[in-house]
């Protein structure tokens, strides 16, 4: 396609995503068991059974029943996310399974609704756009930075489907200042290339100016026309606006949703590109659908997907993840504390030492004058100005404007900038009631900073005189400890990947999250998923393995509870040969090669349950001086073949169970004996 190939530059290392989210617990939080139910968690314990250690997790339940849980079963534990405290369930009782069955009647309900949305979009026609043109490899040339292997492989995804004769209906998904904008202007590119008009849909009249003098500048060499439509033009300027685009005058039109509006006719419409599209209200989110059957849709977010929704959904919703930092970009110095005004005018200070741009935020439209008011006395050197989303248009604009072009560097303002607003030049952030805020929204805010190669500051301020309430402290805390780039943020994004799955699903999910936890109800709808798209589909059992070996990490070789829970999570969690080698390698690069003899053993367990899982296996367990296994079907050859391999062996056909004297299973190698004993049994006869 005339395409370059990306080894022409210098590439970045990708980033690889993890499918399973870390397991961070503490005492008495709540926890998902898959089979048992919702519990709470009680710490790790040593024991010693039949004179073999083990390690292992205490659930505990209602009516003070525990729950022990091999450290090998702990891909079947997750951390409860999902609202307020759940109704901690009873062992034994039943109601998990009820809970379950209903929840996954849901999940199937979405699943088949999304796969057949999927086949009807097979079905339409759109238009096939051409190979790149040499004017699209001197745009992308153009582009001032290095591009990250994902942002690469977003834009090549992007193209073929463009080239296709399939409406594109593709998702960028990435974090805040990751580089989404540079894909939709190579798309919008594209498609102008072709003849064709291209519509850019935004949330907010803000991004929609920034989005412009985005489009224009990257465009500037070419002969492109971008016009933008927002209430902060004047009616002939709308007037002249609408005209343009009825005749083809313009190539790219940029807007909030008033280019959904009926009045707005395009001479030939081929690209729809929508950022933050779940910022939009039901009736857009309509016009929307209903265009998805024929032109090409590009929407981008920065609220992230869960890894496991996003191998789901691969082949019925197509997905770009950039996942990628920047080069240079350095994690934002987050500083978390109570409101003092020498630390306000020293950090404002030190950015205007260094002929930076400071967005203020305060988040009262009534009382946002006074603040304003009381910095200028603070700093009085400082030029401010002040924003907020009840403002006259016309002044809202010039303030910002103002603000973009440096003739203020202090910018006063509500969390209107939350969204999108990209100035490199403004390093430090000032939330003065961050308390009041969500987590999300002090996320997003955040990213509002570091966007160039200056290390950037943020401060998050609760007032001196009152007290926190559990949650504000708990978020506060959540930001203050992860400063880091993308992933590093998982743990706290948990909030933000609750409305990514919404997004994805509908937002009436809530009540069954609630209901099993997030993690859980993720994976329902993903087997669901896999279910309507005709894949084999099994639910995840508990399977015990108790031979006659050590199979732990010992203290002595990874010390922390909470870093030996992430490693055994790794080993549970790992599906395939590789993956198992994959964790090994990176165990021991991060703890000591060569691995002790426990830790060898715990990997060896984990590829036995991973075939014991696929044969329908769920216990290999020594028990009355017999290695029993359970539930085992054996056809009348497999029969003959045990009896030849194992005379003394005795398979009982009403309850599936094999019993094989303990004496004739090896003290040494007894996981690589039964793995080698049940291929035998499970393999074509």
């Amino acid at each position: 396609t005339g395409r370059r190939s990306g080894a022409a530059r210098r590439r970045m290392q990708a980033h690889k995503r993890e499918t399973s989210g870390p397991l961070d617990l503490a005492e008495k939080d709540y926890v998902v068991h898959e089979v048992h139910g919702i519990g709470r968690y009680a710490g790790m314990v040593d024991r010693a059974l039949l004179g073999v250690h083990r390690e292992y997790l205490i659930i505990e339940y209602s009516k003070g029943d525990r729950l022990y849980v091999p450290s090998d079963q702990i891909d079947l534990i997750s951390k409860y996310v999902g609202g307020e405290a759940p109704k901690v369930n009873r062992l034994g009782s039943g109601e998990w399974g009820r809970t379950k069955r209903r929840v996954r009647r849901k999940a199937r309900e979405i699943a088949q609704e999304l796969v057949t949305l999927y086949a009807k979009r097979l079905r339409a026609q759109g238009f096939v756009f051409g190979p790149d043109t040499p004017w699209q490899r001197e745009l992308e040339d153009s582009f001032p930075y290095e591009e990250t292997p994902d942002q690469l492989r977003a834009v090549d995804e992007v193209k073929d489907d463009m080239e296709r004769p399939l409406p594109m209906d593709r998702l960028v998904c990435g974090d805040v200042g990751y580089g989404k904008t540079e894909i939709a202007v190579r798309a919008a590119f594209k498609a102008v290339a072709a003849g064709k008009q291209v519509a850019v849909l935004v949330p907010t009249t803000i991004l929609a100016q920034q989005h412009h003098a985005t489009f224009v500048e990257r465009f500037r060499h070419f002969p492109l026309r971008v016009g933008m439509l927002s209430r902060f033009l004047s009616p002939a300027e709308s007037r002249r606006m609408l005209e343009g685009t009825a005749e083809g005058k313009i190539d790219v039109v940029i807007g909030t949703h008033k280019l959904l509006q009926a009045d707005v006719a395009f001479r030939d419409l081929g690209l729809v590109i929508v950022d933050e599209e779940q910022r939009f209200g039901v009736e857009q989110k309509e016009k929307l659908k209903s265009l998805r059957a024929s032109v090409d849709i590009l929407t981008l977010t920065a609220t992230p997907i869960p890894r496991t929704l996003e191998m789901a959904m691969s082949g019925i919703r197509d997905m770009s993840i950039v996942d990628t930092p920047p080069e240079n970009r350095h994690p934002v110095m987050t500083y978390v504390g109570e409101y003092e005004d020498e630390v306000v005018s020293s950090a404002v200070r030190r950015e205007l030492l260094r002929d930076g741009q400071v967005f203020y935020v305060h988040n009262r439209v009534d009382t946002i004058d006074m603040a304003g008011g009381r910095l200028r006395e603070l700093v009085p050197e400082a030029r401010i100005g002040i924003a907020h989303g009840q403002m006259d248009e016309k002044l809202l604009e010039q303030t910002m404007i103002d603000f973009g072009a440096a003739k203020t560097n202090v910018l006063v303002c509500t969390t209107i900038i939350e969204s999108g607003l990209d100035i490199p030049t403004v390093n430090t952030l000032i939330v003065e009631r961050a308390d009041l805020l969500g987590l999300s929204q002090m996320y997003q805010l955040r990213g509002r900073v570091g966007r160039a190669h200056e290390r950037a500051y943020a401060y998050l301020f609760f007032p001196p005189d009152r007290s926190l309430t559990e949650p504000a402290y708990e978020r506060l805390k959540t930001i203050a400890e992860h400063a880091g780039l993308g992933s590093g943020f998982r743990i706290a994004m948990r909030d933000l990947e609750i409305r990514g799955a919404g997004n994805l699903l509908g937002s009436e999910q809530h009540g069954h999250i609630s209901e099993v936890g997030f993690d859980l109800y993720i994976k329902l709808v993903a087997s669901a998923v896999d279910e309507a798209k005709g894949l084999p589909w099994h639910e995840e059992v508990e399977v015990r393995i108790d031979l006659p070996l050590e199979a732990y990490i010992p203290k002595d070789y990874v010390a922390g509870e909470k870093l030996r829970l992430e490693a055994y999570r790794k080993i549970a969690a790992a599906r395939t040969a590789p993956d198992l080698a994959e964790v090994r390698a990176e165990i021991e690069d991060r703890y000591g090669s060569p691995a002790p003899a426990p830790v060898n053993a715990l990997f060896e367990v984990a590829s036995l349950r991973r075939l014991m899982a696929d044969a329908g296996i769920t216990e290999a367990a020594t028990v009355a001086r017999n290695l029993r296994i359970r539930p085992v079907e054996l056809e009348d050859s497999r029969q003959v073949r045990l009896q030849r391999l194992m005379p003394e062996a005795e398979w009982r056909p009403s309850t599936q169970t094999l019993l094989i004297p303990e004496r004739l299973v090896p003290k040494s190698g007894v996981v690589a004996w039964v793995t080698n004993l049940l291929e035998q049994l499970t393999s074509a006869a």
